[in-house]
């Protein structure tokens, strides 16, 4: 027996019923594929829209906030800026070259239909361990899409992470963060409006790559290679050439005021920008399928209508102003074609074969059941029957290891060998670039290019460990990372946005892991009043059955006041005093990477005060924007204070001797709000009296000096050890730095 149609499409039973409740009769396959891609988990929001509500959304900064293509912050001089991220992680683990490459041109698309310019992006990136074939294989892959599409397209990917972990194997998250720039007043919302204006579609032809893309492959976890290898159609392909043109098309549209609203064609292709555009506009559209230019011969109208075919554009424009709309994309040789017109015809979207009066009508329903109207679940939710169990276990209870050293070691990764791909130094802006704790952007003015004399700060962060062990709290921990971050290069925060990678939302435990994630990301944000202004949830991220550990990431968007010189960085000058700013007996392990280096996943993890955390943040941001008065400066998260001095120590290529650290929980622990700084020793009191009237303890743990790596009573090894263990891990692992498409 045939399985039905909207089943085939991904709708359940109860989903094809309201169609028919809404529609008054029963869709025909058009319909049911339009409403498939609209309804999925990836443009619907259909399993998390209940719960996204929580998450505290305005601030007076805040121009445009969650449900448009980008947030958009007013960040002073009338420059507002534009952030927005995104995964592409189902089409990543597929073909991970154009997976990747498209995820960076649809996030280049979010900003720029806002009305500003793409500065930045950054990527973080998270697959299976390095000594999995298949995960190196997707790595390679993704780092060279992203490269390949974002130096072509003239864009700096300026930062992000790199993870490699078991929890990733088969399903690596792929996610990809834009920041731009416009004028205030160019700012341009995706809407429809005024009866008669034409809806003209910009940009590629319409082909059949990325058919239904959004309901295949965001909504499915993997099993094995022959499944993935019949979804590599789902995967759309990108060309960053015709992008270039079609962002310096539109904005010069924007520009010249041409565009009533425009609408970028990402998940769910033409499907989207129709029904979203006449939606939020509370009008109706007829679109004509003869007019869209297409790539293949005998495409079929559901084809047309789903493809999610790169680099194409929907503008709404008056009729009076298409003859400019016409010049301007011939100018820029990009493709343009009117598709439709906005009607008064009670919100309808029709699709029509042909043009006139007598056209046939392929499918005709409501724009806001498209967009607005789709299926809201309250799941179940369920937490984990041992929780109370797990909790109990410290990872403090593991035995002291016999080689602190080693264990050491272990934890380091320098992810160079992925940002030396990119250019990270377009448009000349970057201050502060990958590497850093947090990247530092100078902010010029987007009409006359002048430098304001500020900066914009980025940082992306994630830890699904922490998660893993506590969605809860381990979000909390997350952002406050993001603040301290920021304090690094000196910047205080303006905005948030998330991207929630969960695994299956019908397994009870995964649903309770998104709502206590997203609970803690609320708190955490009310407590350090950051508004978060948009996001992106990705579910379904399993494989073979198992689901990923919750892995959130934000993106945390801050300004640099005065932007006089670049932050400090992470190194220190031989004879640097080493001084611990924040509580020095952090000694919780749960969470930690040691730990999860010896196979425990459980515990309580380390509490979070919101008042300290932002007292040391607060200290930090004016240490560093007192110009040299730091030498150093890097914050305490992944692999605890080790970590951190490592990383330090081998950025300068200088030693250190420490002191006061006297067991490996002291020293692997990450506990939240500590940061190290290094001082000259004429700097050291100045230092020591800013923290005092600020609150902050302070603690002096040693001397940076010669070329041993030493820590009084638990480590005594050779810099260069350390050096050849996080410099040539991933360059030994995946091939001497060199990647395929």
């Amino acid at each position: 027996m045939n399985e039905p149609l909207h089943r085939a499409l991904g709708l359940t039973d109860d989903e094809a019923e309201s169609i028919e409740t809404i529609l008054g009769r029963k869709p025909n396959p058009l319909e049911l594929s339009m409403y498939s891609v609209m309804w999925s988990e990836h443009c619907s929001y259909k399993s998390s829209r209940i719960h996204l509500k929580r998450l505290p959304t305005e601030g007076p900064q805040v121009l445009v906030g969650p449900g448009e293509n980008a947030g958009v912050i007013d960040v002073g001089d009338g420059i507002a800026a534009a952030i927005r991220i995104e995964s592409h992680n189902h089409p990543s683990a597929i073909e991970p070259y154009q997976g990747a490459a498209t995820g960076a041109g649809g996030i280049l698309r979010d900003i720029f239909t806002m009305g500003a310019r793409p500065i930045a992006l950054m990527d973080p990136l998270r697959f299976g361990p390095l000594d999995d074939a298949r995960s190196r294989w997707i790595a390679e892959g993704v780092v060279s899409g992203i490269s390949g599409y974002g130096n072509s397209v003239g864009v700096p990917t300026v930062g992000g992470e790199t993870v490699f972990d078991e929890t990733y194997t088969g399903n690596p998250l792929v996610n990809v963060l834009c920041l731009g720039i416009m004028p205030t007043e160019r700012l341009v919302l995706g809407q429809a409006s005024g009866v008669g204006n034409l809806a003209v579609l910009l940009g590629s032809r319409t082909g059949r790559d990325g058919i239904g893309g959004v309901s295949v492959l965001a909504s499915a976890g993997f099993s094995d290679d022959e499944a993935d290898a019949e979804k590599r159609p789902n995967v759309q392909v990108g060309d960053p050439f015709e992008e270039k043109r079609l962002i310096e098309a539109c904005l010069t549209l924007l520009d010249e005021g041409l565009a009533v609203g425009i609408q970028d064609l990402g998940g769910a292709g033409l499907s989207c920008a129709t029904s979203e555009t006449a939606s939020r506009g509370g009008v109706g559209m007829d679109v004509d399928i003869t007019t869209i230019p297409l790539r293949e011969q005998g495409m079929e109208p559901f084809e047309i209508m789903t493809s999610e075919s790169q680099e194409r554009m929907l503008a709404i424009v008056e009729p009076g102003k298409i003859d400019r709309v016409m010049e301007i994309c011939e100018k820029w040789e990009v493709l343009s074609s009117v598709i439709g017109v906005v009607t008064d015809n009670a919100g309808a979207l029709r699709i029509l074969d042909g043009p006139g009066p007598d056209a046939g009508v392929l499918a005709d329903v409501p724009a806001s059941s498209l967009h607005e109207d789709a299926p809201l679940y309250d799941r179940p939710m369920a937490a984990p029957a041992d929780l109370e169990d797990r909790r109990a276990r410290s990872a403090n209870d593991i035995a002291s290891p016999d080689d602190i050293g080693a264990d050491l070691a272990a934890m380091l990764m320098d992810p160079s060998w992925v940002y030396s791909q990119y250019d990270h130094q377009l448009f000349l802006n970057t201050v502060a670039g990958p590497g850093s704790d947090a990247t530092v952007l100078r902010l010029k003015d987007p009409a006359s290019g002048a430098d304001t004399g500020r900066g914009l700060a980025l940082t992306t962060d994630g830890n699904h460990r922490w998660c893993a062990v506590d969605p809860r709290q381990g979000t909390a921990l997350t952002v406050a990372e993001s603040i301290l971050n920021l304090a690094c290069v000196g910047a205080r925060p303006l905005a948030l946005v998330n991207c929630l990678n969960f695994g299956n939302p019908e397994h009870p435990e995964v649903m309770w892991q998104l709502s206590e994630s997203i609970d803690g990301m609320a708190e955490a944000c009310v407590a350090f009043d950051i508004p978060v202004v948009g996001g992106n949830v990705s579910l379904y991220n399993e494989s073979r059955g198992t689901n990923i550990d919750p892995t959130p990431v934000v993106g945390v968007l801050g300004m640099v006041d005065d932007l006089q010189a670049p932050p400090p960085g992470k190194t220190w000058n031989d004879g640097d005093r080493i001084v611990l700013l924040g509580n020095a007996d952090g000694t919780e392990l749960s969470g930690s990477q040691w730990a999860f280096n010896k196979g425990h996943r459980e515990g309580a993890l380390p509490e979070l005060d919101a008042a300290a955390h932002l007292a040391v943040a607060g200290l930090v941001r004016d240490l560093v924007a007192s110009s040299g008065l730091l030498t150093g400066v890097h914050d305490i998260s992944n692999g605890g204070l080790g970590a951190c001095l490592a990383e330090m120590a081998i950025a300068s290529g200088v030693g250190c001797t420490v002191a006061r650290v006297s067991s490996h929980a002291l020293l692997f622990s990450e506990a939240p709000s500590r940061v190290v700084v290094a001082v000259s020793a004429d700097n050291l009191a100045a230092v020591e009296e800013q923290a005092a009237a600020a609150g902050v303890p302070v603690t002096r743990l040693g001397l940076a000096h010669k070329d041993q790596f030493a820590v009084k009573g638990l480590v005594e090894m050779p810099l260069e050890t350390l050096v050849r263990a996080s410099v040539d891990r991933l360059p030994d692992a995946i091939g001497g730095g060199t990647t395929q498409g």
